[in-house]
């Protein structure tokens, strides 16, 4: 027996489907229950990219040192003024959700900003599909977007597999 039940009544997320609609950002405080908090040696660039690029906004800043940004509730990020940054994107990667019908436009934009700073999308074998973006400060950014559930599909197969049993509508 699994332990596992929905819970999407507690996340920001919309359930998945072809009609999903993301969030309005969230503009409230709240304690962060998590958050990346990402070191830049150009906070403007960072924030322009972050913004026109990955769909954030600047919930406050302290100018010359932080700028804290935000999408939907519990998508926060602290970019942090940093004498330098790492050279190269880590393996590690920090991921957001999305809908499908935000990915397309996500590619482009950061593609416009930054033309090789896009990989994907991809399908995966959970039944998303993912952007991977490394972003001027060398963070390596996912953007995941549940797909439709087809009760039916191989995708379906391997979450049942791991005992995650999905409404079959």
């Amino acid at each position: 027996m699994s332990d596992y039940y929905n819970a999407f009544e507690i996340s920001p997320v919309p359930v998945p489907g072809p009609d999903a609609v993301p969030p309005e950002p969230f503009r409230g405080i709240y304690g962060m229950p998590a958050f990346a908090t990402i070191p830049t040696s150009d906070l403007a660039e960072s924030v322009d990219f972050w913004t026109r690029g990955l769909g954030f906004f600047e919930l406050f800043s302290i100018p010359g040192t932080l700028v804290h940004l935000r999408r939907w509730a519990f998508q926060d990020v602290l970019l942090v003024s940093a004498a330098s940054v790492a050279q190269e994107a880590p393996a590690m990667s920090f991921s957001f959700a999305c809908v499908l019908s935000q990915v397309d436009s996500l590619v482009e934009a950061c593609r416009a900003l930054r033309p090789n700073s896009v990989d994907g999308p991809r399908d995966t074998p959970w039944n998303t599909r993912d952007v991977a973006v490394i972003t001027p400060e060398n963070a390596r950014i996912v953007f995941t977007a549940a797909k439709p559930f087809d009760p039916d599909s191989q995708e379906a197969r391997n979450l049942e597999a791991v005992g995650i049993r999905l409404d079959r509508r």
